[in-house]
Order: C-alpha cells, then sequence, then structure tokens
C-alpha cells in the first residue's frame, strides 16, 4: 500500500510517500510545497491546491494521512495553516475517500513509543524505520513521513482516524 503523510502548513506543507506491507516500510519520496510570504493568501491556497493534486497523480496513494492541527499561542497563525490544510484536503478529496488524520501525541506515540519525544527522537525514528542515512530535510518533510509511518501502523484501528 502506498500511503501519502502530510504535514500541514502555508509557508511549508510536507509530504512523505512510503510503501508499507503494514510492518515493513520503504521510502518513496519526500519534500515540501513551499509558498511565498509576498503572495497574496489566494494564490498560496492554489498552489497548495495544484501541488497537492500534482502529488496525487504522481504517488498515486491509497490512503492520504495528515496531522491534526493544534495551536495553543498563535490564533492567527492558526487560522491560515488550517486554509492551507483545508487546500491539502479539498485537493486529496477529489481523488479518494481514505483520507486520515493524527494528533501530534498519536504520531509521537507510533513512532517513538513515547506521547511526549521531541522533534530530534522522532526524526531518528523516522529515519531508523525507513533505513534511510540522513533525517529527512526539511523538518516538516520528516514530520509528513511520521504522518505516513502512523498510519501504517494503525491498521487495525483506521477507521477510529478516518475523516468524516
Amino acid at each position: 500500500m502506498v500511503i501519502l503523510g502530510i504535514d500541514p502548513g502555508l509557508a511549508t506543507m510536507g509530504y512523505g510517500v512510503i510503501e508499507t506491507d503494514g510492518i515493513r516500510h520503504k521510502l518513496i519520496q519526500y519534500g515540501a510545497l513551499i509558498t511565498q510570504p509576498k503572495q497574496a493568501m489566494p494564490q498560496r491556497l492554489r498552489s497548495i491546491f495544484i501541488g497537492v493534486n500534482q502529488l496525487m497523480d504522481l504517488y498515486n496513494p491509497q490512503e492520504v494521512a495528515m496531522e491534526e492541527l493544534f495551536f495553543s499561542k498563535n490564533v492567527t497563525t492558526g487560522i491560515a495553516v488550517g486554509m492551507a490544510r483545508g487546500a491539502a484536503l479539498v485537493a486529496v478529496a477529489q481523488r479518494t475517500e481514505e483520507i486520515y488524520e493524527y494528533t501530534p501525541m498519536q504520531i509521537k506515540q507510533a513512532v517513538t513509543g513515547q506521547g511526549k519525544a521531541d522533534k530530534h527522537q522522532v526524526q531518528m525514528m523516522v529515519r531508523a524505520l525507513l533505513g534511510i542515512r540522513e533525517v529527512p530535510k526539511p523538518d516538516d518533510a520528516a514530520d509528513a513521513l511520521a504522518v505516513a509511518i502512523t498510519h501504517a501502523h494503525s491498521r487495525g484501528a483506521r477507521a477510529l482516524f478516518k475523516i468524516q
């Protein structure tokens, strides 16, 4: 099964694509969709929408997993990230209903075994679980791969994480 993991963001939206049999995971690709702060919001959202459509065309994932939004301090930033996540969701929803979401704590727990793991621990486990030499960069791409790995590990409970 091919899974596309997405770490939502307006300036940088990380993505990671893996192939998995539920136990072993193989890295296919990772990277980030970048928008420029000087662009107007509608153009930035359009860029994300087009970029996610291109990822769907290129990798044809059977399932897509996203990190659920969490913000506690800057509501303005949270709204902008929410709009970016919405653009990505619309692009994905045109192709599949197999869309899932996981909280940051669930992702950390699934990848490291500890729900309060720090970013470095998550990155090192992503590297180890995928058998790659270096930690994926940018950080958003490593986070997106962690989302995809989390989804691969949730085979028995997927229905609980499906976006309705």
